[in-house]
């Protein structure tokens, strides 16, 4: 390097500064935020616009509950959630915060001191999912909640999913809004989905899943209508069931519009650390 020239010396400065921005969590949790609040704005899909980070890996809570809004179905619900990791971190823990009835299954124990259940008002079933025992699973919890019918279900077990889908609306299970994560590395119009082992254990690669188009072929058969993909991570996909499909007329009738490439970069830090207690509080207030 020329000593006597300024420029190589700046870069390198400025490469130093960019260096240690990356570094700090704080600024890159800011930078990321601000890129999705962009993201959200852009979308051609209005409904983009509403994601809000609460209980949720990051912007899927906003949008669930304008769906719900839109097709009046805030108050009273009962909700359905496969893969919960460890209770702290889901798509239905807000709707618990609403006072809905619900079950979890998951293959954790949970965080919080909700393991036992509460009664009517929610219940956990700590099992593997495999397609012999999810009909038996979701049946047993509906009895136990008192309820005969699901308004919400979500769907994240890093697999199997499309499968499980399939069966859960091939039976009774017909929820308003089914919420299920995609494999957002295909884009529209390729179709794909893993083959169905009741092992399946995600290695962190890209074998998980299906792709929107998949998805969107197979709940099509249902009648249901996409609606939206989150725009921070492009991995969860919304769907409608088609009767409040009115209720969505400004939401791109093209899949292109709909769809978010994947954006997999996760906060560090959002907001104050979710504590045990104040999860445990919702519950109690059930």
């Amino acid at each position: 390097m020329n000593i006597h020239d300024p420029i190589p010396t700046l870069r390198q400065r400025l490469l130093n500064i960019e260096s240690l921005l990356c570094e700090s969590s704080d600024t890159r949790d800011l930078l990321l935020y601000d890129e999705t609040r962009k993201a959200q704005l852009a979308h051609p899909n209005p409904l983009n616009a509403f994601g809000k980070k609460c209980f949720s890996q990051t912007d899927e809570d906003g949008i669930t509950i304008e769906i719900l809004r839109r097709i009046g179905c805030l108050d009273n619900g009962t909700y359905a959630e496969y893969g919960v990791g460890d209770g702290t971190e889901n798509n239905t823990l807000i709707l618990a915060a609403l006072g809905w009835r619900g079950f979890w299954v998951g293959g954790e124990t949970l965080r919080p001191d909700i393991n036992d259940g509460r009664g009517n008002n929610f219940q956990y079933a700590k099992e593997w999912i495999t397609l012999d025992n999810i009909l038996d699973i979701s049946s047993q919890c509906l009895q136990r909640l008192e309820r005969e019918a699901i308004d919400v279900i979500s769907l994240d077990l890093d697999g199997n999913d499309i499968h499980f889908m399939r069966a859960l609306l091939e039976v009774v299970h017909r929820p308003k809004l089914f919420i299920v994560e995609y494999n957002a590395k295909f884009p529209p119009p390729v179709e794909f989905e893993i083959a169905y082992d009741p092992k399946h254990v995600w290695q962190g690669d890209d074998y998980f899943g299906a792709s929107l188009a998949g998805f969107v072929r197979e709940f099509h058969k249902f009648n249901y209508q996409l609606v939206c993909c989150n725009s921070h991570t492009g991995a969860n996909a919304f769907f409608v069931d088609s009767a409040y499909a009115n209720h969505f007329k400004d939401v791109p009738s093209d899949l292109d519009s709909i769809y978010v490439g994947p954006r997999y970069a996760l906060y560090k830090k959002f907001g104050h650390p979710v504590s045990m207690k104040t999860i445990e509080r919702i519950f109690d207030l059930l």
